[in-house]
């Protein structure tokens, strides 16, 4: 301040009083305090902190070094320093105290002491401001413990149930792709595990420790996919949150990113992409900041990516960059060896579910196996299960036969063994078309259980919006 002029009369007065009034209110609130010179011997103490410290006359203590007045005194720290200690715990030879100090400094900066106030002399009167703390600690650890098991793998090869040759030489590539860095394929129809093996690879290689993070490429619109892997930075864009956004890559970094469905990603993101797993590094949306991040890329798919790409609709380079190691997921109908296996195997995992603690007893009979086998499933293990459950929820019985599971596999379409059909002279449909009449017929009865509405339809028979409504449209199904 080097203009006085408008500085009223009586200012020095005031300052004065209001500097007193402040050291009297700290010196009775406190238990104690306590004031050094330059050289952190003491100048002054009030007369209950000096009895603390075995001192039955204050001026005894005058002009001795503080640590022999108070052992482990910080003052020389502050004095040395010039800054302030605002909040510690100083033991003494009986209880705790909660100390505060502050610098002394001259007009010209210059630090000529210092002075500390020993604001409580019980912990317990901080106990419930230490409680909230230890409250929140303890919710953090909790949450942070809750996420990273949330990014874990929850399924093992043994999850990926068959011994049939397919199923055989798929875990042979999985396991193999576990052992090296390089980017996975995982191709095949809706249902046949590639999430699975997505699980599993990243849970048996070096990365296991770190998290596993997932995006559905499909179940995200287009317009929020950037932010969704790259983050983006505070108010960058209208209805941003204040904080900013972690993108899916910063939360992967040390781990692997599972990509599902990414046929359906926009091919503006696709070249991004592209110089992300190249660089590995990218900028969020809305920032100059260069984030880093060491991510493993599992993609997978129920797309046709070469003809997506001869069609234009993904990129040729994104698809080599991924295509370094494919594994093709192979239809249910192409491992019917596997569906005795794979039934009881779900079959268990309902029962527990319905009665935990309990093992599942049911029983598939000979005719229920051999319906199983003749069905195409295409909807893959997926379909299995949603069959197996509905049957196995309305039965009486824990014997299940032929009879029980018709009614959830479109039976009427299949002739049992042996019987001949009146239709046997007629020109024999391609198996093409017989798959798409069939699947049109599925999602026709899909969409009216579900009233014609499409987000809860997807949900219930497995697949992604996105998918779903490319089918209607191909198919010509009236929504």
């Amino acid at each position: 301040m080097d203009d006085w002029t408008n500085v009223p009369a009586n200012y020095g007065d005031v300052l004065r009083r209001a500097m007193d009034s402040l050291f009297k209110t700290f010196e009775n609130l406190s238990e104690g305090t306590f004031i050094v010179d330059a050289d952190a011997r003491v100048v002054w103490i009030n007369k209950r902190y000096a009895a603390r410290f075995g001192f039955s006359d204050p001026a005894q203590a005058i002009g001795l070094d503080c640590e022999s007045v108070i052992p482990h005194s910080l003052m020389r720290e502050v004095v040395t320093t010039g800054k302030p200690i605002l909040l510690d715990v100083l033991e003494t030879d009986r209880e705790p105290l909660v100390v505060t100090r502050l610098p002394l400094k001259d007009d010209h900066g210059a630090t000529v002491g210092a002075i500390g106030f020993a604001l409580f002399d019980e912990m317990k009167a901080l106990t419930p401001l230490f409680a909230h703390y230890s409250r929140v600690q303890q919710e953090l650890i909790a949450t942070r413990q809750s996420l990273a098991q949330a990014r874990r793998a929850k399924y093992t090869f043994a999850s990926f149930v068959g011994t049939s040759a397919a199923s055989l030489e798929v875990k042979r590539k999985a396991r193999r792709a576990a052992q090296v860095e390089s980017p996975v394929l995982l191709l095949g129809e809706t249902g046949t595990g590639k999430e699975l093996l997505a699980h599993a690879i990243h849970g048996t290689s070096t990365r296991a420790a770190k998290p596993l993070v997932t995006v559905n490429v499909a179940a995200i619109p287009d317009t929020l996919l950037e932010v969704e892997f790259f983050g983006a930075a505070p108010g960058a864009y209208t209805g941003a949150d204040r904080k900013g956004r972690v993108g899916k890559f910063e939360l992967a970094d040390g781990g692997t990113l599972f990509l599902d469905e990414i046929g359906d990603m926009p091919l503006p993101l696709q070249g991004k992409l592209l110089r992300v797993l190249q660089d590995k590094e990218f900028e969020p949306l809305g920032s100059n900041r260069i984030v880093r991040a060491d991510v493993r890329i599992i993609a997978a798919t129920s797309a046709d990516l070469p003809a997506l790409v001869a069609a234009g609709r993904f990129r040729a380079d994104l698809f080599y960059r991924l295509n370094v190691l494919t594994i093709h997921a192979p239809p249910l109908r192409e491992r019917l060896a596997d569906i005795e296996a794979l039934a009881y195997a779900i079959l268990e995992e309902l029962a527990t579910e319905a009665r935990p603690g309990h093992a599942g007893h049911a029983v598939l009979q000979d005719d229920a196996l051999r319906l199983l086998c003749a069905y195409p499933w295409p909807g893959n293990v997926r379909e299995l299960r949603n069959t197996l459950e509905r049957a196995l929820m309305l039965s009486d019985s824990e014997h299940i036969d032929a009879r029980a599971l018709a009614p959830f596999i479109g039976s009427a379409r299949l002739q049992p063994s042996g019987e001949k059909s009146s239709s046997d002279e007629e020109p024999v449909t391609s198996y093409a078309d017989a798959m798409a009449s069939f699947e049109k017929t599925f999602l026709v009865d899909a969409l009216r259980a579900s009233g014609g509405r499409v987000t809860e339809t997807a949900k219930r028979i497995g697949i992604g919006r996105a998918t779903l409504y490319k089918k209607i449209v191909a198919l010509g199904i009236d929504v």
